[in-house]
């Protein structure tokens, strides 16, 4: 089932990355007919030190907040104008990923849209470790944008585990790739096949264990894409062996993909706080935008 978006966050420090996720959450809106909220943090941290050095007193700090309601008014305009879409800009103060949200949250928000880097203070909020706050707290889908969109996305790899969290990021890319093509992905092992071998199963026994593991995954994946009848011949199948996390990085690295969209935890997830292992090698590792979905297939959409 293809989610409905109409309501987007967007957060933006005014860099150059931060540009491209805005610009492709209105593209994102504007494909959708969904309203965007544009949303500046002034990080109570390094406003902090400002006032150790300029004090309480000397109206620095009213403006500043005006020069960024000013840039950010500017910058909702251009996208309103550009792509047609309702946009509403709120600067805000806080702690940057507790801020950000908190506000998706309260503003029942459909999407997170953020960039990877940024080149003012806050520009490391969004790295490694961070964005998996970002995650855990905004408890919503968050697509990290690495790239400047020149169009909608074309070719969206979809890694899957079978779990209910990867069969609801079939949905998810359906709704944030709608005019792509996309890529079933799905990595496969030999069960123990270390035992094995350590134990003398000769390498014959192991193979027939290997491609019935192959055939297994292989019909689990047409199953995957059948269940998707009205736009199956937009899905194409990868099967491939080995560490997944790597695999999947690579696989989009090899076929130019320019999204991929995966669930926030896999078939292995120790409890719902940690991101799978494969999600946050992709988010750290991936050449390109990352959407991450946090549904599950078998629950109701959080909100």
């Amino acid at each position: 089932m293809t989610p409905a978006i109409r309501h987007v966050v967007a957060a933006t420090d005014f860099s150059e990355p931060a540009g491209w996720a805005v610009a492709r959450a209105a593209r994102i809106c504007a494909e959708h007919r969904a309203r965007l909220t544009l949303v500046h943090v002034l990080n109570h941290d390094w406003m902090d030190a400002l006032r150790g050095w300029l004090g309480s007193e000397a109206g620095w700090s009213q403006r500043m907040l005006e020069t960024a309601q000013s840039q950010l008014a500017e910058e909702a305009a251009g996208l309103q104008q550009r792509f047609g879409v309702a946009v509403q800009p709120q600067v805000i103060d806080g702690q940057p990923v507790a801020a950000i949200g908190q506000l998706a949250h309260d503003q029942q928000a459909d999407l997170l849209v953020v960039g990877v880097h940024g080149t003012s203070p806050v520009r490391h909020w969004i790295i490694g470790t961070t964005a998996e706050r970002l995650l855990r707290l905004a408890q919503l889908p968050l697509l990290m944008v690495r790239q400047a969109p020149k169009d909608g996305y074309r070719l969206a790899l979809v890694p899957v585990d079978f779990s209910a969290w990867s069969a609801a990021a079939t949905g998810w890319a359906q709704a944030v790739a709608p005019h792509a093509q996309w890529v079933l992905a799905h990595t496969f092992t030999v069960p123990f096949e270390e035992k094995l071998r350590f134990a003398g199963v000769d390498a014959a026994t192991i193979d027939l264990y290997r491609d019935k593991a192959r055939r297994a995954a292989l019909s689990q994946l047409e199953a995957l894409v059948a269940a998707q009848a009205d736009v199956a011949d937009r899905y194409s199948l990868c099967l491939r062996e080995g560490d997944a996390a790597p695999a999947m990085v690579q696989e989009a690295q090899d076929r130019g993909c320019d999204l991929v969209v995966i669930g926030k935890h896999g078939r292995n997830a120790a409890e719902e706080l940690l991101l799978g292992s494969v999600t946050r090698h992709l988010l750290a590792e991936a050449p390109c935008d990352v959407m991450v979905s946090t549904q599950r297939a078998d629950l109701p959409p959080l909100g």
